[in-house]
């Protein structure tokens, strides 16, 4: 039997009740929620599923029918992107899987939510239809208050819908990708630009290493964060970002204040950082 995992980004990290109805809608559609992470700052909760293909499905529409009907984003304040209550979406094969069934079950997901709660979805990643939309940034560009205004350009239309966005949940983005870290570095300073300069530094489509994405965010008064997608861990290792942040904050005289894991990680990337922090070979 084939599982999958699926990584749903819901925009909302304060109210405890409506991610406890998300996990149970989840466990009702027969999918098991390994992980569970919510953060009032990034006003955000991360979930990570694994299932057989439609328990997968049947969670993720499940999912957002709860965030359509209990977030509202025309009142909702973050510091992390979004352009939907549920705003990312990523099918992620495990075993038995490829990416191509895992697309497959993203298209699925999509037509269903459209179908039972009207919220438009953009497809990205492997799932993407189109060339400029396989860059989750290009998607989530302009965030839930530009949708209108991208619903204008026929090249920005949503996948599937035909409104620009649910009024109160605003658009889905629905993605296959392969296994990814998704890690944080807090940085000890006011200085946002610290944070943004370092994030472009190191994310690959400002020419940084490949693979890795990023993004320079605020998190307190006096405290910024470097957010990464980590999509090739074997060959970006934690231990290498994590060194590499702390080299170029030091360059501005700031210091590395923690650091966090969102979700789940494979065991050998946890294996080659301590291995590097060790000295073992």
């Amino acid at each position: 039997m084939a599982l999958f995992e699926i990584v749903p980004n819901i925009s909302e990290g304060k109210r405890t009740e409506t991610i406890d109805a998300a996990v149970a809608s989840v466990e009702a559609a027969g999918a098991r929620v390994l992980h569970r992470t919510s953060d009032p700052i990034h006003h955000r909760s991360v979930l990570t599923i694994a299932g057989n293909a439609s328990a997968v499905v049947d969670a993720a529409v499940a999912l957002a029918g709860i965030a359509a009907s209990a977030i509202d984003l025309r009142s909702h304040q973050g510091v992390h992107p979004r352009i939907g209550a549920l705003d990312v979406l990523p099918f992620v094969p495990l075993a038995g899987a490829t990416l191509e069934d895992a697309a497959r079950l993203a298209h699925e997901a999509g037509e269903r939510i459209w179908e039972r709660y009207r919220v438009p979805s953009f497809y990205y990643g492997a799932a993407a239809k189109m060339p400029e939309r396989a860059l989750l940034a290009n998607v989530r560009a302009g965030e839930f208050e530009g949708l209108e205004a991208r619903f204008a350009d026929p090249k920005w239309r949503p996948d599937v819908g035909d409104i620009p966005r649910h009024e109160r949940a605003g658009a889905i983005a629905i993605g296959a990708r392969e296994l990814l870290i998704a890690f944080n570095v807090n940085l000890a300073t006011a200085e946002i630009g610290i944070a943004r300069q370092i994030a472009a530094c190191m994310r690959e489509r400002t020419g940084g290493l490949i693979t890795l994405r990023a993004l320079g965010l605020r998190l307190e008064e006096n405290l910024v964060q470097v957010s990464f997608n980590v999509t090739r861990y074997e060959s970006t290792p934690l231990y290498r970002i994590v060194e590499l942040v702390r080299r170029l904050a030091a360059a501005h005289g700031v210091a590395v204040a923690t650091s966090e894991l969102i979700g789940c990680l494979p065991r050998a990337a946890v294996e080659t950082s301590a291995r590097y922090y060790l000295g073992v070979r």
